[in-house]
């Protein structure tokens, strides 16, 4: 999976994290907002939906979910964001 984050509004670690946080904890898109938002990052709740659909395969996100994205020593969102690299 190769995504072009050329011409992204956002730095790249900030729409990762988004996203893996969103398919991690199954939050909404709004609270996603409002948490995005205490960490210095305005997005609005559509953005992060459109983020969310370019970036996480459903696989991904059932390993993700499933805890099962663990080799190599690496985390979960470091495997996640080397699947987006």
């Amino acid at each position: 999976m190769s995504v072009d984050f050329k011409g992204a509004h956002y730095p790249k670690s900030v729409i990762l994290c988004a996203v893996y946080f969103y398919v991690r904890y199954r939050v909404s898109y709004r609270d996603l907002d409002e948490i995005m938002e205490e960490r210095g990052a305005e997005v609005d709740h559509a953005t992060l939906n459109r983020w969310v659909v370019t970036l996480a395969g459903i696989e991904t996100v059932h390993m993700i979910r499933k805890g099962q994205i663990h080799a190599n020593g690496l985390t979960a969102f470091q495997q996640f964001a080397a699947l987006a690299a």
